[in-house]
């Protein structure tokens, strides 16, 4: 009798050992939660300047299918930041990718839009409180004048492609979120001695830290041929090679790694409300696991140098038109490092070259018609010639634009 009273406490006993522990499992977890989730801001001004403009704003097309506005901010304020430069009390986009997910999550393209790019910047709320006028001017001025609702607007303003959500994203979080993966792996065609970027590396592959990387992706005139073309090339490489690591099962499989990458990741975040928490950025990136490497996609909109001022650009057309068409109807593009000319298809090919001109053109943008219709995973021909998550269906194949993706290999 004694024994089975024995029994009975320590099954008691254990019984309150699993509960303290489960307790605390969950507590720990929900503390977890609530620090990541405390971390990420919420643009509210920004969307209540959109909503005040949501008349004139572009429509969304396709069900599902997202644009998200990735900006890159050169401001000096904030942890971190004021190494990298003088604080003027204004920040410019350093970096802006607009990121088309298809509807059904098949592909993610990412198309860099030149910081140099003119165009017309509409009147915005400035941080004054005041209104400015509507003007011609560098694409990267937008958001000095008037934050991320300005580039918005001005992005749909010049794409007519109706932007969902943004993310803003300082200089200390980007090198954070690469010191949380253990660095990123990226191919060197030749070694690096750069005091500017403060970079000395070998040629071949490298592992990147965080300092390193910022130095990388945002050297322009120092690197390569000076161009503000290889530094949007380089740019994208650099990124392909993060969702690699990302994806990897040694990050994403290990709790002890994918902490500090989320810690690192939400810090540095500045979202519309829609995402300014984990459950709004889990939605967003839930469908994304699945996507192969290879349907990740990096290109530059086609430009060139501007008519009146070799040191900006302007956009190419009828080919950025059409990049933006398909955007809008969520229809299918392909990339390419080269693209055949001898298809007889029409082809526009910038190689300006101005002596100190940063934007020296080698085939950047390329435009050709590909024959390879579905070869990046969009829905399957319904009956009555529409795909799946498409409003109509192309008349023609899908254009092959000079790219890359995040499935190649710089070393090969």
């Amino acid at each position: 009798m004694a024994a089975k009273g024995r029994r009975r406490r320590w099954v008691r006993f254990g019984g309150l050992a699993v509960g303290v522990v489960v307790v605390g499992v969950v507590g720990g977890g929900w503390a977890v939660y609530a620090k990541l989730d405390g971390n990420i801001r919420a643009d509210r001004a920004a969307a209540a300047e959109l909503a005040r403009y949501e008349k004139e704003r572009p429509t969304s097309l396709v069900k599902d299918a997202q644009n998200i506005l990735l900006i890159g901010s050169d401001s000096r304020s904030g942890k971190g930041n004021a190494r990298y430069g003088r604080d003027s009390g204004t920040e410019r986009s350093d970096t802006t990718i607009l990121l088309h997910l298809s509807a059904g999550r098949h592909t993610a393209t990412a198309i860099s839009l030149p910081r140099d790019l003119m165009v017309d910047i509409p009147a915005c709320l400035q941080p004054d409180g005041n209104r400015s006028e509507p003007t011609f001017a560098m694409f990267n001025s937008a958001f000095e004048t008037g934050g991320s609702a300005c580039t918005i607007r001005t992005v749909e303003k010049l794409t007519n492609v109706r932007v969902d959500h943004h993310i803003v994203v300082d200089f200390h979080g980007f090198k954070e979120m690469v010191d949380a993966v253990d660095g990123v792996q990226v191919c060197l065609t030749e070694p690096i001695d750069d005091k500017a970027a403060k970079l000395k590396l070998p040629a071949g592959r490298v592992t990147l830290d965080g300092e390193q990387a910022l130095g990388y992706v945002r050297a322009r005139k120092s690197l390569g041929d000076g161009s503000d073309t290889e530094r949007m090339d380089r740019q994208q490489r650099f990124l392909g090679a993060l969702v690699n690591k990302v994806q990897s099962n040694d990050v994403l499989l290990n709790p002890v790694k994918l902490y500090p990458v989320l810690d690192a990741a939400t810090s540095s975040l500045t979202t519309d409300p829609g995402l300014a928490s984990l459950r709004g950025l889990y939605e967003l990136v839930r469908g994304l696991r699945n996507i192969p490497t290879k349907a990740v996609q990096f290109l530059t909109v086609p430009r060139e140098s501007y008519v009146y001022d070799s040191n900006r650009d302007q956009l190419v057309e009828p080919e950025a038109a059409k990049l933006f068409e398909r955007l809008r109807r969520d229809a299918p593009l392909a990339v390419a490092k080269e693209v055949p000319r001898d298809s007889g298809s029409k082809s526009r090919n910038s190689t300006t070259s101005n002596e100190g001109n940063s934007h020296v053109d080698s085939g950047e943008d390329s435009y050709e018609q590909s024959p390879d219709y579905g070869a990046y995973g969009y829905g399957d021909e319904k009956p009555g010639g529409k795909r799946s998550g498409e409003a109509s269906a192309p008349s023609s194949p899908a254009p092959t634009f000079r790219g890359n993706t995040a499935a190649e290999d710089g070393c090969r």
